[in-house]
């Protein structure tokens, strides 16, 4: 799992993820992409998740970029606890992910291989996607 060596603060806001992604929109690797279509945090499992099911379904060939880490601590408090005393503790992170961003990338196989192994990652993800094709204009 994705997860960041150290971050500057243990908790933070939740924040809102709105509008169009600036940075991050474009094939900067492979030959093919998943392209995020809508606003959403995805967590570190989720990643993993996908990760393994495009590397199984390419059988370790052709090589996977993954554009997207998990910065963001989410918190959670306990079950049966009441309301107040504080913040819960940081329990997983997620990548705050906007639409038009490159979630992965991908070289050295086939395009019907490419695009089957991004449909299965993709139904890993909480979010619709695109699959992309680099332009060789």
């Amino acid at each position: 799992m994705l997860l960041p060596n150290r971050t500057k603060f243990r908790k933070v806001r939740k924040g809102r993820v709105n509008g169009v992604a600036t940075s991050g929109n474009y094939i900067a690797f492979g030959d093919f992409a998943l392209q995020s279509q809508g606003n959403e945090r995805i967590t570190s499992r989720q990643i993993e998740s996908a990760r393994q099911a495009m590397t199984r379904y390419i059988k370790r060939g052709g090589k996977i970029w993954i554009r997207i880490f998990p910065h963001t601590p989410v918190t959670r408090k306990p079950l049966d606890v009441k309301m107040g005393s504080g913040k819960g503790s940081p329990e997983f992170f997620v990548a705050k992910v906007r639409a038009g961003t490159i979630l992965f990338e991908m070289q050295g196989v086939p395009e019907p291989i490419a695009r089957e192994a991004m449909r299965l990652a993709a139904h890993k993800l909480p979010v619709k996607t695109k699959f992309l094709v680099r332009d060789e204009a």
